[in-house]
């Protein structure tokens, strides 16, 4: 069988999960690039309030986070302000935390027009922090119903897959030009600690990701099963 090259170029890994709202403030974006399954969007700098969560749910994660950002928004910060709702609340798996690389996350959400200069304050007890994110590239992939336990790394394969379809060198190295020349039409960089070239296999979650699909990593059972 034909190795299957594989482009995985990771500017920034996310997951979102969102929330039916009547809000109509969410952050700004291009989409520079749109197929049938996916598009890649570029977003311009924002700020949001970011509740840190240990779980190994991503779900339950998600509920507890926002449990918190939610008497933030109803006015546990210092300036006793409410805050509208926004969409979307976005949930971001911090990358190599915890014995499954999954027990650790962000839940965000996004500060409206109003407060992005000058966030109120939350409450210590709630332990939440304002973070400021540059302009960044994402690639983006809709499906129905909720992001959760079940779904999200079977969704993030699709997404490879789909950012991955060459079928041979000379596509491969085709699609790595566009892509570097997206990048450089819309003055984005690259760390090289966080691109992966070249490989028919990528790690993400404690599994591996590949033209065969999802893949357990062999090291993390070996280490649940000792």
């Amino acid at each position: 069988m034909e190795k299957a090259w594989k482009l995985m170029v990771v500017i920034w890994v996310t997951v979102y999960l969102v929330t039916v709202t009547m809000a109509s403030e969410s952050p700004k974006y291009s989409v520079i690039h749109s197929e049938s399954d996916f598009e890649i969007r570029v977003y311009k700098e924002s700020t949001w309030m970011s509740a840190p969560v240990d779980h190994l749910s991503f779900r339950q994660a998600t509920k507890l986070g926002f449990h918190r950002l939610f008497q933030y928004i109803q006015g546990a910060n210092l300036n006793s302000s409410r805050i509208l709702m926004t969409k979307p609340v976005l949930t971001s798996i911090v990358p190599e935390a915890g014995p499954l690389h999954s027990s650790a996350y962000l839940v965000n959400f996004y500060l409206p027009v109003k407060f992005q200069g000058t966030p109120p304050l939350p409450l210590p007890e709630l332990d939440l922090k304002p973070i400021s994110w540059p302009s960044h590239c994402v690639a983006v992939r809709k499906f129905s119903g909720f992001a959760g336990d079940s779904n999200v790394v079977t969704e993030a394969d699709k997404l490879a897959t789909s950012l991955g379809r060459s079928r041979n060198i000379s596509d491969h190295l085709q699609h790595l030009e566009e892509v570097f020349k997206l990048m450089q039409q819309n003055l984005m960089a690259a760390k090289d600690n966080k691109c992966m070239v070249d490989t028919d296999k990528v790690e993400y979650l404690g599994h591996f990701i590949s033209a065969k699909g999802v893949e357990a990593d062999p090291k993390k059972i070996s280490s649940i099963s000792s």
